[in-house]
């Protein structure tokens, strides 16, 4: 089948984790027009989607995805109007922008080549692992050109100040055991082993109080360039929100197993959810 008939997003769903795979492999998934558009379709159909409880985020073949597709991005829109360019921006950014505060917990699983406005998508998740032999790369120094669509914020958003630079600057490529040495990723595990850990971390998740999961992530995410008496008053505010959101009272339930019923120590498990 043609790459232009065949779905540039796949769904697959397992016992509550949607595994959704960028499906462009012949192009090693790079982010073209027609892949941006359907994430953000994607997304917002999980959303809302019971059987979506982790979204696990993927690439189809060996890799996990190259960045941007240069030929559809930049070079088809030489001579255009500014409109064409920024059309293409907004488009480019506007899934992993929706992706980074989505409303279920998010896993990139980084099974090959991750290069250049990959990374963007990368961090946006809230975890990620990556199989030891992965391949990634800030290559854009290489084509005399800066690392483009927020990229080097990404960067710098998980990356250690030095490692930063030097890979920016030398555009040279590193393994998945320094991604995870960088924290880039959460960790790196052989690729055989890829898809069964991704599966463990989602099968965590999954046992935690939904409301209060979403609440957590997205107080870290907002706290953590805000002054200390700013951030006192958000966590207050999520915290009071979250109470509201929460019809299951996991609080209430928690807090009993807790002082009450002596069912649950903290350390050694999370509370049960009915």
């Amino acid at each position: 089948m043609s790459e232009t008939t065949t779905d540039p997003v796949l769904v697959e769903f397992e016992r509550g984790v949607a595994f959704v795979t960028l499906n462009r492999p012949t192009k090693r998934n790079a982010m073209n027009p027609a892949l941006n558009v359907r994430m953000l379709e994607v997304l917002d159909e999980l959303e809302g989607d019971d059987r979506c409880g982790v979204l696990v985020l993927t690439g189809a073949g060996e890799s996990w995805s190259a960045g941007m597709d240069l030929k559809e991005y930049f070079r088809d829109n030489d001579g255009k109007p500014r409109a064409a360019t920024l059309k293409a921006r907004r488009q480019s950014s506007g899934w992993w922008n929706r992706l980074m505060y989505f409303e279920k917990p998010s896993i990139a699983m980084v099974n090959g080549w991750c290069f250049g406005g990959a990374f963007t998508p990368l961090v946006a998740c809230d975890l990620a692992v990556a199989a030891e032999e992965a391949k990634f790369g800030l290559s854009e120094i290489n084509w005399g050109i800066l690392p483009g669509g927020n990229v080097t914020r990404a960067v710098a958003e998980v990356m250690r100040h030095r490692d930063s630079l030097y890979y920016i600057m030398t555009g040279e490529v590193f393994d998945g055991r320094k991604a995870a040495e960088m924290g880039l990723v959460n960790e790196a595990v052989p690729l055989a082993d890829l898809r069964a850990r991704v599966r463990a971390i989602a099968d965590t998740l999954l046992e935690k109080n939904p409301v209060t999961l979403k609440a957590a992530k997205d107080t870290f995410k907002r706290v953590r360039n805000m002054p200390w008496d700013a951030s006192d008053d958000y966590i207050y505010a999520k915290l009071e929100q979250m109470l509201q959101l929460d019809k299951t009272r996991g609080r209430d339930e928690g807090l009993k197993q807790f002082l009450d019923d002596k069912t649950y120590r903290p350390g050694l498990g999370a509370y049960k959810r009915d």
